[in-house]
């Protein structure tokens, strides 16, 4: 699993890696008893988590559209305590958030201690999108970039475990879907 953790950016390339890589799982019988096992041990690890209560654990999943978020949140995720689990989605700005800073949203949906919040896109969608499409200044939109970095700071240091995931699949499958 190694191969897919990019824990310095510098120098990373999304386009350096291929969307239709073979995870080294034999096929799709082997799979899901792999599934099984991780889901059962991710159980345990939530149980001794919520019980723990020291630290909170927010999984922000990134990916195109159709690249199978909700899906694999629902597959990834089935198994565990539903009390202690949070999805939270982000689509389009409310007129309301768009009155306040573009983090104003985030931050309520964060985790409680002994608690896990999953980001079904997130807060990086308010660069990427107000990028890509113009809706703000180059200097504004570049700023959120440090807002970010500070942002996920501050939960780290109150004790959030941050974990980032970007669903990559090929062009093609994504024109399919």
């Amino acid at each position: 699993m190694q191969r897919y953790q990019v824990t310095d950016g510098k120098g990373f390339r999304l386009a350096d890696h291929d969307p239709a890589a073979d995870s080294g799982v034999a096929g799709k019988q082997e799979g899901r008893a792999e599934v099984a096992e991780l889901t059962a041990r991710l159980d345990d690890l939530q149980e001794k988590f919520f019980a723990d209560g020291r630290y909170k654990l927010l999984v922000v999943l990134q990916g195109m559209d159709t690249s199978g978020k909700g899906g694999a949140i629902r597959k990834a995720f089935e198994g565990l305590d539903p009390a202690g689990v949070h999805v939270a989605s982000f689509k389009a700005p409310t007129s309301e958030e768009l009155d306040h800073d573009f983090l104003w949203r985030i931050h309520p949906h964060t985790p409680a201690n002994g608690k896990m919040t999953i980001f079904d896109r997130s807060h990086y969608e308010d660069v990427l999108v107000v990028r890509v499409h113009g809706l703000a200044p180059k200097l504004r939109w570049k700023a959120r970039y440090d807002h970010i970095r500070a942002f996920e700071q501050m939960l780290a240091d109150e004790g959030t475990v941050i974990r980032k995931f970007f669903l990559h699949i090929p062009k093609d499958e994504q024109r399919k879907r």
